[in-house]
């Protein structure tokens, strides 16, 4: 039963990397590099949508949030992470870990709506391509970018009303380097029912239907792909939606592998890389995807 045996903890202990004081320096130093990268390039694009004429379409307005997500997200985990290497301090308060899981689960569920919404974007612009002003208004854009941080914000609140209710021994360290709610349900020492209800109703009924978006969207846009008679205007269909595939692939495949396939206790070490991918490597990486295979971005830095 919760409490028998121990106290409610006040702090939690997130195990990080190694130990080994070379292996801290080169950790500290890449992760600050990643970091820098990730500010810069997401600020970057963030400024050149919003400057460029060139980038004032549907498609850059959502990207341009993608970029303020996945700059939340990486100064949400990184400095913590760095702080933790540098400083050899491990510990995150109750009240912390609480705020890390809120912040996480807001942006990772309003990420896979927004990556949803671009997907959409692209069905319409390849399948449709006469009626896309009229159902990509800005009017839409706007309520589509709304409701998605809104259903991320729904999945905050719920996810952290389910860390409310469980119960933590004081010595109970997460195998992480932050605080991952499916985690924090394994080392509770209380009833975890409620936050196991929350989490697969949250997976079912938001996880599951920006997915499923994704993959209509893809077949349709493939479909259609494969009917053009030109190879020219085969590329160009491809070419659109190239570089926003390349990011719902690592993103989602990511964390699929990390929260899907049945874990080993030998698979642990990897599981940490894998959620690196995700949440360090993909804000990092996806504004380097768009300024390198988009030409309409590469055009826009340009001038």
């Amino acid at each position: 039963m919760a409490g028998s045996n121990c106290t409610q903890a006040t702090e939690f202990i997130l195990a990080g990397f190694s130990e080994a004081p070379a292996i801290q320096v080169a950790q500290f130093l890449l992760f600050l590099l990643i970091y820098l990268v990730t500010v810069l390039g997401n600020l970057g694009m963030i400024a050149l949508i919003r400057v460029s004429p060139l980038l004032h379409s549907p498609m850059y307005y959502f990207l341009g949030n993608l970029a303020f997500v996945n700059l939340c997200t990486s100064t949400m985990i990184i400095p913590r992470m760095m702080a933790g290497v540098l400083l050899g301090k491990k510990q995150i308060t109750y009240a912390g870990c609480m705020a890390q899981v809120f912040t996480f689960d807001m942006l990772g569920m309003a990420e896979c709506f927004l990556l949803a919404t671009m997907a959409y974007d692209r069905y319409v612009a390849v399948c449709h391509p006469l009626l896309y002003p009229l159902v990509m208004s800005p009017e839409r854009c706007s309520w589509l970018v709304t409701g998605s941080y809104l259903l991320g914000l729904a999945n905050g609140v719920g996810q952290t009303i389910g860390m409310s209710s469980l119960f933590f021994c004081s010595s109970s360290a997460i195998d992480l380097f932050f605080c991952d709610i499916s985690l924090l349900i394994s080392l509770s020492t209380s009833d975890t029912t409620l936050s196991l209800s929350i989490l697969r109703t949250s997976s079912s009924l938001l996880g599951v239907p920006s997915i499923l978006v994704v993959l209509v969207s893809y077949m349709a846009i493939i479909s259609t792909i494969l009917s053009i008679s030109s190879a020219e205007g085969k590329r160009k269909a491809f070419f659109t939606c190239a570089s926003h595939l390349t990011t719902v692939s690592t993103f989602y495949g990511s964390l699929m592998f990390m929260y899907l396939i049945p874990r080993s206790d030998t698979s642990r070490g990897a599981d940490k890389w894998v959620a690196v991918l995700y949440t360090v490597m993909t804000p990092m990486l996806n504004p380097l995807i768009y300024s390198l295979r988009n030409q309409e971005v590469k055009e826009a830095w340009r001038r």
